[in-house]
């Protein structure tokens, strides 16, 4: 009886959804979708069989899923050599230390964890100050977990952090095109310990808290220009 209780209940909302698509403003956040993922795909699938109706279904997808965030992607240092010197399951074993470390510093700069990936740690903010100061307190974690493990089971990363709007989809994945820049920095570019931000997440830091110097990087004839955190001028304040 539940079953058909909770059937109905999504049938009833996906009629909502429907009668709500004529109003592109009525349409809720995408956490009040039971099927976010399965919306989007429908849009897009609207989209390929009706184009002159783009801008229109673009309109729809941004109202239901865009939001503007910082994004946090970290990518794991050493996977390639790692792996040849140790065997896969050691480096898995890497890889849940390095969420274990992780996760209460996204926590506790108020993000949120949208994915784990591979090797790859991806998060959300509501500003990039919050990001970068969770990239902090990631190192700092990471540092502290070192201290007290052998060389060869020791964490390092590089993170590239963006900010603009993304689509994200069901809370556990994310589109855009500054997640893009993001990702390019922190997994393409960014060495051990090295924190890049794009211009915009560059330029949504609040003045005179922290020094960056400009950058500039050629990934598969993309030209990207960033900014290198080199220091905070005031230690972290407190929430």
């Amino acid at each position: 009886m539940k079953k058909d209780s909770q059937v109905s209940d999504l049938k009833s909302h996906n009629s909502k959804v429907k009668s709500q698509s004529a109003n592109s403003s009525l349409i809720p956040h995408p956490s009040s979708f039971l099927t976010g993922r399965r919306f989007l795909k429908q849009l897009l699938s609207e989209r390929n069989q009706y184009p002159e109706r783009a801008s229109e279904i673009d309109e729809r997808i941004r109202q239901a899923f865009e939001r503007r965030v910082a994004i946090l992607a970290l990518d794991m240092s050493g996977f390639s050599r790692l792996t040849l010197e140790r065997g896969i399951i050691h480096y898995l074993a890497m890889i849940h230390q390095m969420q274990q470390a992780a996760t209460p510093a996204v926590a506790g700069n108020g993000g949120r964890i949208i994915k784990f990936e591979a090797d790859n740690l991806f998060a959300v903010f509501d500003d990039a100050k919050h990001a970068l100061e969770a990239t902090l307190d990631i190192f700092r974690a990471f540092n502290a977990v070192n201290s007290v493990l052998p060389e060869e089971r020791h964490i390092y990363g590089g993170v590239g952090i963006g900010f603009g709007d993304t689509l994200i989809i069901d809370e556990d994945d994310m589109f855009g095109a500054e997640m893009n820049l993001a990702c390019k920095l922190g997994e393409d570019i960014a060495t051990r310990g090295e924190i890049l931000l794009t211009t915009a997440a560059y330029n949504n830091l609040p003045e005179g808290r922290y020094v960056c110097a400009p950058a500039s990087f050629c990934v598969s004839e993309l030209q990207i220009n960033c900014y290198r955190y080199e220091r905070s001028l005031f230690p972290k304040q407190k929430s």
